[in-house]
């Protein structure tokens, strides 16, 4: 079994110092962000999960966990682990005792594919649900060589919304049983919480589409629902208004993320994660002219931000008052101990693409060295 990474230096870096998050303490400002591994058969988590985040653990360290489904409808990729059954919570259990008994905060990252999936993943071969029934042409996956096909979606009614918003509230209630010591709702990347709140995707004549603030009302009501069940203090939420993911664009960007971030202020939520505006198209780093500032302004609690940040970019984005915390993918990946490496200014694995979605327990997961 591989180690755990030791203690962190202490060092002078903005990074490295300590910070209050709703009610955790935390020692540093490196998270973990969400990330898909399909390493979950048949959508229950697995043995290894407990080596893998037991690795990237650090003393007050914030983890998110891979995204994870809250219904038997919410699955659009194969082996990803999900939250709404006893079996899954079960097994979610012994993964989260060994991120705690390493000092870690871990938030579970809840979530809903929406029409980023296809009639194979849904109960009985059914189309698979969202906000319109226009489908999404075939995109490339992650690894620049598969293309995914898409079923075309079925358009919620409006009296089936309530079911989802509860779907959300009790894959919250489930995390919370299983350890976890908060939720992450997943608001972003083309699934289908942003499938409502973007109006290139949104062409609903109900109380859900149309104005900027029918196209949020299910977004927040799954935040309301999920800050009822298990406290603001132990809800996060993760957004994406600058991105255009699974051709999931908005007209007004900018206009959305404010609207968002000042509603989201009344729930009073421990965090709000935000992808940078640079991350328009899914792992591509590219100039923009947009800025999370005035959203980071604008919002009362934790601001965490993340893509396509380095070690660099980090300690300015804390300096510069831009983020309280920043949120690491691909890097952490490849780097268990990447706090520790940051604190040092150590030299970094590099991540091999071609591995991170493989079924293998142990090839591109837990197999990354650590720095002694």
């Amino acid at each position: 079994m591989a180690a755990i990474p030791p203690p962190i230096p202490d060092v002078v870096n903005p990074l490295f110092t300590p910070y209050k998050m709703a009610n955790f303490n935390l020692s540093h400002r490196v998270v973990l962000a969400p990330l898909t591994r399909q390493r979950s058969y048949n959508n229950v988590p697995q043995q290894h999960a407990v080596l893998y985040y037991s690795q990237r653990t650090s003393k007050g360290g914030l983890l998110i966990a891979e995204a994870t489904g809250i219904s038997d409808t919410a699955q659009g990729y194969p082996d990803t682990p999900g939250i709404w059954n006893q079996q899954q919570v079960q097994a979610w259990k012994p993964i989260v005792d060994a991120v705690h008994a390493h000092g870690g905060i871990f938030f579970c990252q809840i979530w809903h594919t929406g029409r980023v999936s296809n009639s194979s993943f849904q109960p009985n071969g059914q189309a698979p649900i969202s906000s319109t029934d226009k489908p999404l042409t075939p995109q490339k996956r992650s690894n620049g060589i598969d293309v995914a096909e898409f079923a075309p979606p079925r358009r919620l009614r409006t009296d089936e919304i309530p079911q989802i918003v509860n779907d959300f509230r009790q894959a919250a209630r489930n995390a919370i049983e299983a350890g976890f010591d908060g939720v992450e709702i997943h608001g972003a990347h083309g699934y289908l919480l942003e499938q409502f709140l973007k109006d290139k995707v949104n062409d609903r004549t109900d109380e859900y589409g149309g104005s900027l603030e029918n196209r949020c009302r299910f977004p927040l009501e799954v935040v309301e629902a999920v800050v009822n069940e298990i406290g603001a203090e132990r809800v996060g939420i993760r957004l994406s208004p600058f991105a255009d993911y699974a051709e999931c664009e908005d007209s007004n960007p900018k206009e959305l993320g404010l609207y968002l971030v000042n509603a989201l202020n009344k729930y009073g939520i421990a965090y709000c994660h935000m992808v940078e505006p640079r991350m328009k198209t899914l792992g591509e780093k590219a100039e923009s002219s947009d800025s999370l500032v005035p959203l980071r302004k604008a919002f009362n609690g934790t601001f965490i931000t993340a893509g396509g940040y380095d070690r660099q970019d980090g300690i300015d984005a804390v300096a510069e008052d831009r983020a309280d915390l920043v949120a690491y993918g691909r890097l952490f990946l490849a780097n268990p101990d990447l706090p520790k490496r940051f604190a040092l200014d150590a030299p970094l694995n590099k991540y091999n693409r071609n591995t991170f979605y493989t079924s293998d327990p142990h090839v591109g997961y837990t197999d990354y060295p650590f720095l002694d």
